[in-house]
């Protein structure tokens, strides 16, 4: 079930278990805060492959607090600095050492905070058939992996149960959901957070064509940057001296592990096939030259 030295689920008897997400489980702290530990898992076309990726959850933990401590200018975010190693039994420090996180409980929006710099992806697929993404009317004649000629744009989209797939949703759905003053409000921050990680992050030779984000809501209506924040989970990461528009650019995130998928005799639903050695080795060394570069 798990390469060797990476840890697949945790096994946290001295907090009550809350729930287990495609990568995160999370514990009950208290009535406020919450344990949020990132495994090794990783899923593909949202299914949990089999094969744990050793040290992934580490290197997402170190990525996210790198972004939550430079973007804490633009908005407040879920951290509290409590050490988790505080909050669990002795014998269970392992599991949450380098690799989780003590939050505040905070209500997230029932959508997914996308933000787009560059058309590829489902945005691809959306403008080739409309012209447009999000109901978002763009420039005819765009190549594939085009960065937008307008800057990045808000393209929110649902949060499908497991098993199922988000789908694309426009601005006046959002509204809908949040009212015209709150979409306002994450439409701006989101745009504002993607812009100013994406600028610095071409200063380190990585393109960020795209990131989502989870926000969520305290008991006073404040909005909070929560969740993981631009990793190669959440992201699509391109090597900025290998990228050429109208093609597919290499990746530091999970493409190539979906790339590898693609080929297999199978129909993207659970179980996945294992991952092979040489392909778990790749995704590793992708992961940790983005950090690296980043940080």
């Amino acid at each position: 079930m798990t390469s060797s030295s990476a840890l697949f689920e945790t096994t946290i008897k001295s907090l009550p278990f809350v729930h287990r997400g495609k990568v995160r489980d999370i514990y009950a702290v208290d009535a406020d805060q919450l344990l949020i530990v990132q495994t090794d898992r990783l899923s593909a076309f949202d299914v949990i492959l089999p094969t744990a990726v050793p040290a992934k959850g580490k290197i997402l933990t170190a990525l996210s607090q790198f972004w939550f401590d430079k973007l804490a200018h633009v908005m407040p975010n879920h951290l509290t600095g409590i050490a988790p190693e505080l909050v669990v039994a002795a014998d269970e420090r392992g599991q949450v050492q380098d690799r989780a996180f003590v939050v505040q409980r905070l209500k997230p929006l029932p959508i997914e905070v996308i933000v787009r710099g560059y058309v590829i992806g489902s945005g691809w697929n959306d403008y080739q058939r409309t012209g447009a993404i999000c109901g978002i009317p763009l420039p005819p004649g765009l190549k594939l992996a085009e960065r937008l000629p307008g800057g990045a744009i808000f393209t929110p989209s649902t949060k499908a149960p497991a098993g199922q797939h988000d789908e694309n949703i426009s601005l006046a759905d959002v509204e809908k959901q949040l009212g015209k003053d709150l979409t306002a409000k994450v439409s701006q921050k989101a745009i504002q957070l993607y812009t100013e990680a994406a600028d610095y992050a071409l200063s380190r030779g990585i393109i960020i064509a795209d990131t989502k984000f989870e926000f969520g809501l305290d008991d006073t209506g404040e909005l909070y940057l929560i969740d993981e924040v631009l990793t190669p989970d959440s992201s699509r990461f391109w090597p900025a001296d290998r990228y050429q528009p109208d093609q597919n650019p290499p990746s530091f995130d999970k493409q190539f592990v979906r790339d590898w998928l693609e080929q297999q005799d199978w129909n993207k639903k659970a179980p996945a096939p294992e991952l092979p050695q040489d392909v778990l080795r790749q995704t590793v060394e992708k992961y940790q030259e983005a950090l690296r570069l980043l940080t």
